[in-house]
């Protein structure tokens, strides 16, 4: 094989490697660990920012290994793919940080960095894949890796959620793997194409092709929390902080709505999808979660529950762009898949800060807490007012592009979504900063004793989290502050040559609206 032909496995191999290598590491071989994670982390980033580079310039990057007859297992690195790939890569890096940091000293490090990179691996497999059956194979192995990190504390109500992210993630993937093989019967091909593989498909064989797309859209909704779909993720935020960052914003969330993405543009063509009227249904759907989960989130007082129901209604925006089917509701959609990330990751790694440090896992308990932390309630503070969609920050770039793209297809009534989205935006999280920066603190916060201290499973003991006049680790804060800082470039730099918005816009004329 080529160079080229080499890159985009290599780019898989460099979290898998390393993970497989610190599964079979001794507890106390800490700095091996971090070695092998950073490595790893920068490795993948290096080589990613080569393709990046690459493709812009018009080089080709594809691996094809072969797997059943007829079928390949194929990675290949286009443009939409890049984007996913690249957001998993740096915040996998951060996120890698900040892990090492929050779990100091805690026990089955090694099980977890294992599968942390296992988990990272597969993300970006479902990102490079190149066919429907590449596909659903990482997709799979995304719910199997991403399982033991859920249940990581080991406690009842671990094994709960993870009992419930298994029934409904399995059930959605053999969802998949029905409409993947019915597909393959009907077309002998799984090729993801620009504008679709089905066109030439009977006239006879259309009531078929409106039940494989529900089918896969289905499948791939439960890991994007489309409504009623949603259930399992709010009670996964009981896994460690650094969990819940990767679930909402590097892997499985964004995993399910990439999908989503690939079936409608690569898979069925957008105007082909169009035709067959499969399109309305689903961008009702996604407006329904989107105020759904707003609603939701307005009556939960615990900080990540909150968050949760907030990733149920923020990422349905990606859906809702793909299925207004024009090219400036496309753009709005995608470059959300980048700018959600960055902005949830930021809250999440600050809540984690919030626990870790002070004990705090309810907004109620978040008087004045801008005081005593005030770093990370200003990476906090960047975060939520994107999710509004303030400007300068991100949010205010995805929503704007949603509009005008709605305006332009004459669907009017999307407007309203985002309004009312934005409202109920507001509404959940400018009282979280009110008691933060307005409201005076308590004498003492949940858990910060200068003997003592709770990590953020209560019970947990770890003196090394009492900072004193301290805010919190370095590894700790730095990750948010990193996080935060992108968020905010990426909606005031918008028109630089490699930037989020100017990428999907690469996108869009490329693969989904060719000439």
């Amino acid at each position: 094989m080529s160079w080229n032909a080499w890159v985009p496995l290599l780019v898989v191999m460099s979290s898998l490697l390393p993970g497989l290598i610190i599964f079979g590491l001794a507890e106390d071989k800490a700095r091996l660990r971090i070695a092998l994670n950073l490595f790893g982390a920068l490795s993948k980033l290096v080589l990613v920012s080569w393709m990046i580079w690459g493709v812009y310039q018009g080089y080709h990057y594809e691996t094809r290994l072969p797997l059943l007859p007829n079928l390949e297992l194929v990675l290949r690195a286009g443009p939409l793919a890049l984007l996913f790939v690249s957001l998993s890569t740096i915040l996998w890096l951060v996120t890698t940080v900040y892990a090492i940091g929050y779990l100091e000293d805690s026990p089955h490090r090694s099980r977890f960095f294992g599968f942390f990179s296992l988990c990272v691996t597969a993300t970006v497999g479902v990102a490079l894949a190149g066919n429907l059956i590449t596909f659903l194979l990482f997709y799979e192995l995304l719910t199997l890796a991403t399982y033991p990190l859920i249940v990581h504390r080991g406690t009842e109500e671990a094994r709960q959620a993870g009992q419930t992210y298994l029934r409904y993630t399995i059930s959605g993937g053999a969802l998949l793997l029905i409409g993947t093989v019915w597909l393959y019967s009907l077309t002998g091909t799984l090729e993801f194409t620009p504008k679709g593989f089905l066109s030439n498909v009977g006239e006879q064989h259309y009531p078929a092709l409106i039940t494989i797309f529900a089918l896969l859209i289905a499948g791939l909704g439960v890991k994007a929390a489309l409504f009623p779909l949603h259930g399992w993720l709010p009670q996964a935020m009981i896994a460690p902080a650094p969990v819940s960052a990767l679930l909402h914003a590097v892997a499985v969330v964004k995993a399910g709505a990439f999908g989503i993405i690939r079936v409608v543009y690569d898979v069925f063509g957008v105007e082909f999808s169009a035709a067959l009227g499969v399109l309305a249904p689903l961008a009702w759907l996604a407006a329904f979660t989107i105020i759904y989960g707003s609603l939701r989130a307005l009556f939960q007082d615990d900080l990540k529950r909150r968050l949760a129901y907030s990733t149920i209604s923020q990422v349905s925006y990606i859906a809702l762009g793909v299925a207004i089917a024009g090219p400036i509701a496309t753009i709005g959609g995608v470059v959300h898949l980048v700018h959600q990330g960055l902005m949830k990751i930021t809250l999440f790694f600050c809540a984690g800060n919030l626990a870790e440090t002070l004990g705090i896992h309810k907004i109620s308990e978040m008087n004045g807490v801008g005081r005593r932390m005030p770093w990370t309630m200003a990476a906090f503070t960047i975060g939520a007012f994107g999710m509004i969609g303030a400007p300068p920050i991100a949010g205010f770039i995805s929503k704007w592009y949603l509009g005008l793209g709605a305006l332009n297809t004459g669907q009017s009534w999307v407007i309203l979504v985002l309004a009312g989205s934005s409202l109920l935006n507001a509404a959940y999280f400018l009282p979280i900063l009110h008691r933060a920066w307005f409201m005076p603190p308590p004498e003492s916060w949940p858990h910060e004793h200068p003997d003592k201290h709770k990590g953020e499973h209560k019970g947990e003991h770890r003196d090394k989290h009492y900072w004193g006049h301290k805010e919190t680790a370095w590894a700790l804060l730095l990750p948010p502050l990193v996080t935060a800082a992108m968020a905010l470039a990426a909606g005031l730099l918008v028109t630089l040559p490699f930037s989020p918005l100017e990428w999907a816009k690469l996108i869009s004329v490329r693969e989904f609206y060719q000439p």
